[in-house]
C-alpha cells in the first residue's frame, strides 16, 4: 500500500494533480473490468445483461475507484489477477499476486479459507507449502524496511484484527444500539458464526461427498480413488474452473456476512462477485427478475447514506437470501432410496441384449 501509494504521490506532483490521480484510477477500473469479464468468460454462468448492470448501475462502486481513490480497489484488481492466474493453473504466480493483494489490505484473507482448500486439493499438505511460503516470504520483503525499524509496531497495525470500527459509518449494523455493536462479546459470536459457516461449507459444499477431508493433506496421487477435477458437485460444475470461482468467492462472501463492521468503500470487496453468486446455481426464467431485483436492493442498501435502520436490515436480509441459494441451490444430487433388485436387473440387461 505504501509503495503505490508513495508512487502515485509523486506521479501526481506530490498529490496535487488530483484529476491525473482520477484518471489513473479510472484505468484501474477498467482494467479491474477486464480481468472480472476474463473470470466470468471461463465459468460462463451469468447472463450476458447482467454485465450492463455491473458497468453502468453502481454509483458506489464509481465513486469508490475514481472520486474517493481508496485502496481497496487497488488489492481487488491484484486478486482478480490472481484469481486469472489460478484459473490459468498458474498457482505459484497466482500465490504471488495474492499476497501482494494482501499486502494491499487485509480484506483479501477472507479469501484465504477458500485458497488453502483449494491449495490442498490441487497439492496435498506438502506440495502446497512452497505456496505458502510464496505468499509468506512476499508479507517479509515488503515488511523488511519497517520490520528493521519498529517490528512491533508493524505488525500490530498492519494486521490489527482487534481494530475498533466507529459506528456512525457502518452500513451493515446500524440497527444495533452501539454499544453492542462495540461490545468484544458481539465480535466473538460473528468469528464463531464465520467459522462455523467456512466449516459447513467446506464439509458440504466445497468437499466431493463421501471423501473423508483428511483425504486432502495426501499427495492427490495417492488419494484413492485418485481425485478427478475439482468439482462442486456432480451436476453443476463439470470442470475446476466452475469450482475454483466458486470456492473463492464464497469464501469470500462468508466473511462479507460476518463482517463486524462493512464501511461505504468495502463495497468493492463483493460487488463484483455478487452476479457469480446469484446465477452459479440452476435458474428458471422466471427466477432472473428476484435475483436481478436482489442486486438492485444490495445497490440501494449501499447508496444510503448515512445508513439506517431499515438499509441495514435489508442488507442483512439479502446477503440472507444469497447464502440460502448458495446452500440449497448447490446441494449435492440426493441418492436413490432403492436399489434395483437383481431379478430387474437381469430383465434389463436381457432387454437391452
Amino acid at each position: 500500500f505504501v509503495y503505490i501509494f508513495l508512487g502515485l504521490y509523486y506521479a501526481t506532483g506530490r498529490g496535487a494533480d488530483v484529476r491525473l490521480a482520477q484518471y489513473l484510477f479510472a484505468g484501474l477500473y477498467l482494467l479491474n473490468l477486464l480481468l472480472v469479464f476474463r473470470i466470468y468468460c471461463r465459468t460462463s454462468k451469468v447472463p450476458p445483461y447482467v454485465f450492463f448492470f455491473m458497468c453502468c448501475a453502481s454509483y458506489r462502486i464509481h465513486s469508490i475507484f475514481v472520486l474517493r481513490l481508496f485502496n481497496d480497489p487497488v488489492a481487488m484488481a491484484i486478486l482478480f489477477l490472481a484469481i486469472n492466474l489460478f484459473l490459468e493453473e498458474r498457482w505459484s504466480w497466482g500465490c504471488f499476486f495474492f499476497s501482494l493483494a494482501v499486502s494491499v489490505k487485509m480484506n483479501i484473507l477472507l479469501f484465504a479459507p477458500g485458497l488453502l482448500f483449494l491449495l490442498l486439493h490441487q497439492f496435498g499438505l506438502l506440495g502446497c507449502i512452497p505456496k505458502l511460503c510464496i505468499c509468506a516470504l512476499l508479507q517479509v520483503i515488503l515488511g523488511l524496511p519497517f520490520l528493521l525499524v519498529n517490528p512491533v509496531g508493524y505488525l500490530t497495525r498492519s494486521f490489527d484484527l482487534g481494530r475498533q470500527f466507529q459506528f456512525k459509518w457502518t452500513v451493515n449494523w446500524r440497527f444495533l444500539p452501539e454499544e453492542v455493536f462495540q461490545h468484544r462479546a458481539f465480535h466473538a459470536t460473528l468469528l464463531l458464526a464465520h467459522l462455523a459457516g467456512l466449516g459447513l461449507f467446506a464439509l458440504h459444499r466445497w468437499h466431493r461427498p463421501k471423501e473423508s477431508m483428511l483425504a486432502l493433506l495426501k499427495d492427490p496421487a495417492e488419494r484413492k480413488p485418485p481425485s478427478p477435477p475439482l468439482t462442486v458437485n456432480n451436476i453443476l460444475w463439470q470442470g475446476g474452473s466452475e469450482a475454483i470461482v466458486f470456492v473463492l468467492f464464497s469464501s469470500n462472501f462468508l466473511g462479507v456476512c460476518c463482517s463486524r463492521s462493512l464501511h461505504y468503500q468495502f463495497y468493492v470487496w463483493y460487488f463484483h462477485t455478487l452476479p457469480y453468486l446469484l446465477w452459479c446455481t440452476p435458474t428458471a426464467k422466471l427466477a432472473h427478475m428476484p435475483k436481478v431485483l436482489l442486486l438492485g436492493v444490495i445497490e440501494l442498501c449501499w447508496n444510503t447514506y448515512p445508513s439506517t435502520v431499515c438499509s441495514s436490515l435489508s442488507l442483512h436480509i439479502c446477503h440472507g437470501l444469497v447464502l440460502l441459494q448458495l446452500w440449497y441451490g448447490t446441494a449435492p444430487p440426493p441418492a436413490p432410496h432403492t436399489p434395483l433388485s437383481g431379478r430387474r436387473l437381469a430383465a434389463i440387461s436381457k432387454k437391452a441384449q
